[in-house]
């Protein structure tokens, strides 16, 4: 099968485009999120390709005045990898890891927009998360990372709101394997992970921006670990031994602060500060518009939204989430003070930072 992705210098194998290896749960996924200055408002969108299901979809959020107002598309792909628009939501690429715009055409429900990111900096590539459960792979895919500004606008039931010149945010791109679409009818005979721990922490300051993330194990181990600062004009600095510490909302596996110490006389100071963004607004772990999952062969297109209370800890739908935080980072003898988001997702043990079970609070 030749689609228009073969016409482009992309091919990884001696096959078309269109035939991604052979594990059914390769993926090839957009991520963004943004921010207005005061952080008051907060969205995110994202699209992914899964060529060995036919499937690909796409969802848009935003909180306003604090409900979390959601559009979820999906369509089948007709293995089509370069069609980058599912229903309503768009993705256009102006050029190519520089400049993005995000479409969300009038619809049904109540969101729209024209969104333009434009990066900062050449986006970073983080190490290659591979994870086994036995012998099975669970994971093995590569992510680029990269901040910018947004312009354009969106709106929220015929509300417009104006993306100005304090508008920031982080996008990225990941491809590779991780579970999606429908679950394993036979899983692994020692059983599914029960143990997942997720930090992840873009933040913008002026003239620089910062990536700190970690998945670590039951003793709190490091399987993946990343700390860089990047300039504006590109310049990378990498910090190979950073260490955190996590202080949790009582009855929570919620941060109420991370400080994290990148070495070198560097540090790093994040406090949730505005909305909680529930990841699930994406698709992330959702039990009807999980990533991958079959909706048809036509668009098919749904709205819901979820309040402030509905996205507390004790709801499974907002497990998962990103909180817009405040971010300090000493820099030898300079400070600088910043925006961000603290991506958290916690399941089972962390020695570490005192969780034990499945999903107990933290004390």
């Amino acid at each position: 099968m030749l689609t228009k992705g073969d016409e482009y210098p992309l091919h990884q194998t001696s096959e078309p485009v269109a035939f991604a290896g052979t594990d059914r749960n390769f993926y090839d996924r957009y991520f963004f999120n943004g921010y207005s200055a005061d952080g008051s408002l907060f969205f995110a969108a994202a699209m992914g390709f899964y060529p060995q299901l036919g499937i690909v979809d796409a969802s848009f959020s935003v909180i306003v005045d604090g409900v979390q107002h959601i559009l979820h598309a999906s369509r089948r792909s007709g293995g089509e990898r370069l069609d980058l628009a599912v229903g309503p939501i768009a993705i256009h690429i102006d050029a190519p890891l520089e400049r993005l715009a995000l479409t969300i055409a009038a619809n049904d429900g109540l969101l729209a927009g024209e969104l333009l990111f434009t990066g900062r900096h050449f986006p970073i590539l983080e190490p290659r998360f591979v994870r086994r459960n036995g012998t099975r792979l669970f994971m093995d895919y590569t992510r680029m990372t990269q901040n910018g500004r947004w312009s354009g606008w969106l709106s929220v039931d015929g509300q417009r709101i104006d993306l100005d010149a304090g508008w920031t945010g982080t996008r990225d791109r990941s491809w590779g394997i991780r579970p999606v679409g429908a679950a394993e009818s036979q899983p692994p005979p020692q059983g599914n992970f029960s143990q997942f721990f997720w930090l992840w922490t873009p933040c913008n300051f002026a003239g620089r921006s910062l990536f700190f993330h970690s998945n670590d194990d039951g003793e709190g181990s490091p399987w993946n670990r990343r700390a860089v600062i990047v300039g504006d004009g590109g310049v990378e600095r990498h910090f190979d031994g950073a260490t955190f510490a996590a202080t949790w909302e009582s009855g929570t596996r919620r941060l109420a602060r991370l400080d994290v110490d990148l070495g070198a006389r560097s540090t790093l100071a994040l406090v949730p500060s505005g909305p909680v963004f529930a990841m699930s607004g994406l698709g992330y772990t959702h039990p009807v518009w999980g990533h991958g999952f079959d909706h048809g062969a036509d668009p098919v297109v749904a709205h819901d939204a979820l309040t402030e209370e509905e996205r507390s800890w004790a709801n499974p739908l907002a497990m998962h989430i990103q909180a817009l935080v405040t971010a300090e980072l000493a820099d030898g003898d300079a400070m600088h003070r910043g925006t961000g988001v603290l991506e958290q997702l916690f399941v089972g043990p962390h020695a570490p930072t005192g969780l034990t079970g499945l999903m107990d609070p933290a004390r």
